[in-house]
């Protein structure tokens, strides 16, 4: 294929596929994506993404797209979901522009989703097919040859996974064909029209409550119109780990909730008062990459979940993804380098910064959820110290010095 246009195969259309998309033609690259689901679309309800991320949509023009659909949340709140005592704060808002040079925003998943993939089909040089599920890699050496449900036989000259934690093509690039480890925890969500909340909590605020073995957020989406809620409790995986999303059983985090204090038990049971239901997510993840073999193996690389899957206790899921997709175009925009050498090249800047991120939330996951006098001793310091724990400099600012953060 030399001397044509570079052609860049994805697997899978989720946020990790979309924005790699968008960032291999920023490169000049032709895309052909190949999603699993006849309909192109995203499940789950809220996403916060930090200055880091929010300046990679901004470098590929998503701003004022982005400012239709999110909301600009001015503080971040911890509070003790036992007692309901506040713990720490700290501001977002125009704080966070002025120390990051990006704002700190919350949206909903399929916002994030829908802004990508109009961005993406916007593009000259995209193929999306829809239905279309990678089958098989047949063969990746000065090309990559695949086989699709509906195509026998399709080449291009690199492959990209962003087909998720439960990969299916992973394990025969990496030759790792081990499942994703079960963290333990299960994320019970739930999304709330704003009018059916209690009006202490109608606030362009993100809130976090800290207790044993559990912890909550909640957050406005869709331009404040509803509220995202999360309710992250310790317990036993249901035995089919392969589907996404589960029916929940609201009793069942009742119970998990009985312990903890007024407020944020009503907030839970303004789910069921306002016609909705909860969703339960069990969470799923890998060990921290040791290194960039990880995330790319001669023509193949890997992006996002599929690479570093992580808990979700630093929020920076679907925007490690959109990093990496940013990186991925600077890497693939080196034309004086061969294929296989510039996808070595994005593991190689990419790497670390994923691992730290993993290691972090699994840290952050152990602080959150702490018992004993590991809480008593969090509690304390949050009071103590308060928005110092709470910024993440080393994250927001996208680079490695070390930082306090939370």
């Amino acid at each position: 294929m030399d001397g044509a246009k570079k052609q860049l195969l994805i697997a899978g259309g989720g946020i990790a596929g979309m924005a790699a998309a968008l960032g291999a033609t920023h490169a000049g690259w032709d895309v052909r994506v190949f999603e699993r689901a006849a309909q192109f679309s995203e499940v789950g309800a809220g996403v916060q993404l930090g200055p880091n991320v929010v300046r990679r949509l901004q470098a590929w023009g998503l701003q004022t797209a982005l400012q239709a659909v999110c909301v600009q949340p001015q503080r971040l709140r911890a509070h003790s979901a036992r007692s309901g005592q506040a713990l720490a704060s700290t501001s977002l808002g125009a704080s966070m522009v002025q120390r990051y040079g990006a704002a700190y925003v919350t949206i909903h998943r399929a916002d994030l989703h829908q802004l990508l993939l109009q961005a993406v089909q916007g593009r000259d040089g995209v193929f999306i097919n829809s239905g279309q599920p990678v089958a098989e890699i047949l063969g990746t050496e000065g090309a990559v040859t695949i086989r699709t449900q509906g195509y026998p036989c399709v080449e291009g000259d690199a492959l990209l996974l962003a087909d998720g934690v439960w990969s299916q093509l992973r394990g025969a690039v990496l030759g790792d064909h081990s499942r994703p480890r079960v963290s333990g925890h299960l994320a019970y969500r739930a999304l709330i029209p704003m009018q059916d909340v209690p009006p202490a909590w109608r606030t362009h605020e993100v809130n976090v409550w800290l207790g044993p073995r559990l912890h909550a957020v909640h957050y406005p989406v869709r331009r404040g119109e509803f509220l995202n809620l999360v309710v992250i409790v310790e317990g036993p995986a249901p035995e089919d780990m392969t589907s996404w999303d589960h029916a929940a059983n609201a009793a069942a985090l009742a119970a998990a909730l009985a312990g903890s204090c007024s407020a944020l038990r009503d907030l839970a049971g303004c789910v069921a008062a306002s016609g909705g239901q909860w969703r339960l997510w069990p969470l799923s993840d890998r060990p921290p990459l040791t290194g960039p073999q990880g995330m790319a193996r001669g023509l193949v690389g890997l992006i996002g979940d599929a690479a570093h899957p992580m808990r979700p206790y630093l929020a920076q899921g679907a925007g490690m993804a959109i990093e990496d997709a940013a990186e991925l175009q600077r890497a693939l925009s080196m034309a004086d380098l061969d294929v296989a050498t510039r996808l070595r090249r994005y593991a190689l800047n990419r790497w670390q910064r994923n691992a730290r991120v993993q290691a972090r939330s699994i840290r952050n996951g152990e602080i959150f959820h702490a018992t004993g006098v590991m809480r008593w001793g969090r509690d304390s310091a949050m009071r103590l110290l308060g928005s110092r724990l709470m910024d993440v400099p080393w994250l927001y600012r996208g680079d490695g010095a070390c930082a306090t953060g939370w």
